[in-house]
């Protein structure tokens, strides 16, 4: 007798798939940080209200406590004094050893060299991904690095992405890319809420297409990440929800309460952990998110969250109500 019966239904990376037109997505972010729209999901009545960011602090109470992310992008994208090779460096392993992705890659193998200011950098090894290990006789001048705004925005970062690609409570330096939920806040509003900190450096990975039909084949990037004993006892002594603001303080807190039998305690470490449904959420209440990639890694994690019909009827109606999609863009509020 087969077990088909019993088994979920084996979930397609086509299966996450929306109809996106290209001028909804966010190029430019708002004048004001908290400008946004916000659509937001309940999951229990399947109820999907549009409302402004504004009205964000109407669903927050004294009880409940908002997690945020407080990784600071960092300028990651290089390029050779000569102009040819774009470097993007993924990891510092040190002050003089990167871990970089390389374009154009096929020039760059083990031996070659690559100039940037007064510094020459080495490619000593090719890692599976594809990455290179550079080791450099100096360390680049960080000046002459640039922030690395995703490819979807299509242009190069302005004076103005100094400031609005980056939270205003940013403070470890450490990511490739924002953590963008956190990019609605302002000081203000954030001081009226009952809030606290954890780091999780924001990767590459985060940008990475699932390559593979089976959502179960997909490799998912490591991210590293800290979570404070002032946070972790927040978590243990509030009485109310723990509303995350953003997806990487989901797969923080949601990594926790699997590894840890006495979550939440204060660590720091690295995840790779890979959230889709039928999953369900262990430590996140509510989620405050902004809108995500087709088919990608973090669609699914919502999905999780909210069922994959919602969340799909969600961003049906977002497209349809001329949403802004993705970094600099509208966000989404999952009760």
């Amino acid at each position: 007798m087969s077990n088909h019966s019993t088994s979920p239904p084996m979930l397609r990376t086509a299966d996450f798939h929306y109809d996106l037109p290209p001028e909804l997505i966010a190029s430019h972010p708002l004048e004001e940080r908290t400008a946004s729209r916000m659509l937001v999901i309940h999951r229990e009545s399947g109820l999907i209200e549009h409302r402004n960011f504004a009205d964000f602090p109407d669903y927050i109470t004294p009880d409940d406590l908002l997690v945020l992310n407080d990784t600071k992008v960092v300028p990651a994208r290089f390029f050779s004094n000569d102009g040819k090779i774009e470097l993007l460096r993924v990891e510092e392993i040190s002050h003089t050893r990167w871990r970089s992705m390389v374009r154009p890659g096929k020039k760059m193998k083990p031996g070659r060299t690559v100039e940037i200011g007064e510094a020459t950098g080495t490619v000593v090894e090719v890692d599976e991904d594809g990455n290179r290990i550079i080791e450099w006789d100096q360390m680049p001048d960080p000046a002459r690095g640039a922030l690395a705004l995703p490819h979807y925005m299509e242009r190069d970062p302005e004076k103005l992405d100094d400031n609005r690609y980056q939270t205003t409570f940013a403070k470890e330096e450490g990511a490739i890319a924002a953590p963008t939920a956190g990019l609605h806040f302002t000081p203000e509003l954030l001081e009226k809420l009952p809030h606290s900190f954890l780091t999780l450096h924001v990767g590459i990975g985060t940008f990475r297409p699932v390559k593979s039909e089976l959502v179960t084949d997909h490799h998912m990037h490591s991210e590293n990440f800290r979570l404070s004993p002032e946070t972790a006892s927040r978590l243990r002594e509030k009485s109310g929800r723990t509303v995350a603001v953003g997806t990487t303080v989901t797969r923080v807190l949601e990594h926790l309460a699997e590894v840890q039998p006495d979550y939440p305690q204060a660590t720091s470490g690295a995840t790779d952990i890979f959230i889709y449904p039928p999953r369900k959420l262990k430590a996140v209440d509510a989620l405050l998110t902004n809108f995500h990639l087709p088919e990608s890694t973090l669609l699914m994690l919502v999905s999780a969250m909210a069922g994959k019909d919602l969340i799909m009827e969600a961003y049906r109606q977002a497209v349809a109500e001329r949403y802004r999609f993705f970094s600099y863009g509208d966000c989404m509020l999952i009760l």
